[in-house]
């Protein structure tokens, strides 16, 4: 939610000026209390003085902080605000209702600085993410064209060497060749988790579906893709955004859940793309999401590149639930 400050009335009374005003306020009227009162002090201070001294001075004191915790009340209630910002909450803002010129210039200040912080953090996770994934792009090549190359010539030299090798040493030779082969699976595995091709090539449903059949291949879960077709065009880093959450979820129901089954579902939602990753495994606690934070987190980078949000919980009935909204105005 958007809030922001009032504007700053022109010639608004300043805070300290208004502090000033009500302690000379109390001391005059102090002041003139005694000079037009037949109260009188002798020499030797009376009970019944003392009683009227105390009494004075306790109510004067009473009056000028009930005045002041009006004037310095929307400098405390910004504090309480202030500390209420959420940085994986972008967006909302300072307001107050009824503020001094000062207050107001520290409220404005601060909705600058978190406009200027949100703005700053964004282009520096597109551009941590945009390096990112281009190096992720750059080993993939590297792990197909270099190892994969190498360990397919590998495969390709044994079966030459099998057919020239005695009987007793091809058995092993095959042992060797089935090894290579499994290497060979084994970088393409690394290569397309590291740039899902799926993606570049075919689209975000598609992608998805590839990805849910690669993890029940490789971990044994029971993967249910449910992806609602004629989902609207994303933007690239959007599409990414999804996947890569998508990618994340899995791998740690994977690592961590205890789960047998895990659905992935995508669907339209009003204005918005959402997706769901939900377990039947034994849930997450605050002590493993506090311990997982950093998975976490760049799932949350993610998110707030795209201007989505994204909300880990425990479900009721148990397991995890992994949910990712991407509005689709920020494709604009």
């Amino acid at each position: 939610m958007v809030r922001s400050c009032a504007a700053r009335e022109p010639g608004g009374v300043s805070l300290f000026s208004r502090v000033v005003a009500i302690n000379a306020s109390v001391l005059v009227a102090a002041a003139l209390l005694l000079a037009l009162s037949p109260a009188t002090v002798s020499p030797t201070l009376q009970v019944a003085e003392a009683v009227v001294l105390a009494v004075g001075t306790a109510l004067m004191i009473s009056v000028n902080l009930l005045l002041l915790r009006r004037v310095f009340g929307p400098l405390e209630q910004l504090t309480v605000l202030m500390r209420l910002i959420d940085p994986h909450a972008p967006g909302r803002r300072l307001a107050l209702e009824r503020a001094d010129a000062e207050v107001a210039e520290v409220c404005h200040a601060f909705n600058s600085m978190l406009d200027r912080l949100e703005h700053e953090r964004r282009a520096s996770s597109r551009r941590a993410l945009a390096a990112q994934e281009s190096e992720r792009a750059r080993l993939a090549r590297e792990l197909h064209d270099e190892v994969g190359q190498t360990l397919t010539g590998v495969v390709l030299q044994l079966e030459g060497l099998q057919r020239a090798a005695p009987p007793a040493v091809q058995e092993a030779i095959v042992e060797i060749q089935e090894s290579a082969r499994a290497g060979v699976e084994d970088v393409r595995e690394i290569a397309r988790g590291l740039r899902p091709q799926a993606l570049d090539e075919f689209g975000l449903r598609s992608a998805l579906i590839s990805l849910a059949s690669q993890v029940a291949d490789r971990t044994g879960l029971r993967v249910r893709p449910r992806l609602e077709a004629g989902l609207p065009v994303l933007a690239r880093e959007q599409e990414l955004a999804i996947f890569r959450v998508a990618q994340e979820s899995l791998t740690n129901v994977a690592r961590h859940a205890e789960a047998r089954n895990v659905s992935l579902a995508l669907h339209l939602d009003d204005a918005a793309v959402v997706l769901i990753v939900r377990d039947d495994g034994r849930g997450i606690t605050d002590r493993e999401a506090a311990a997982r934070r950093m998975g976490l987190g760049g799932m949350h980078e993610r998110a707030l590149l795209v201007g989505g949000q994204l909300t880990v919980r425990r479900c009721d009935q148990g397991g995890t639930e992994v949910r990712l909204v991407v509005p689709l105005r920020e494709s604009a």
